[in-house]
């Protein structure tokens, strides 16, 4: 029997907060970034489908992770154009 999207939506959440305080905040991951970006596209994927199941907490709604104490704020020099992943390197090179 498959699982109704709503659960696995939950699931996926639930997951996915988990293994971003294991990776941003304890330094700890336990997945690869690779895993994880399946179980992002997953949930994406699944709110395209059902935009009434969408959510403002949704890890696909806000920047993962929590400022880590401690660290100082910087001005890069050069601006950070893009934050989108890249899983090759023509997708490393095009402008995004």
């Amino acid at each position: 029997m498959s699982t109704p999207p709503e659960e696995r939506i939950r699931q996926l959440r639930d997951l996915i907060r988990h293994h971003e305080e294991c990776y941003y905040i304890l330094s700890a991951p336990e997945i690869s970034d690779a895993e994880f970006d399946v179980l992002l596209h997953e949930l994406e994927q699944l709110e395209a489908e059902y935009p009434d199941l969408v959510t403002s907490d949704s890890p696909t709604q806000r920047v993962a992770g929590r400022p880590v104490e401690g660290f100082e704020t910087v001005e890069h020099l050069v601006p950070m154009l893009s934050l989108d992943n890249a899983y090759s390197e023509d997708e490393l090179r095009s402008p995004r």
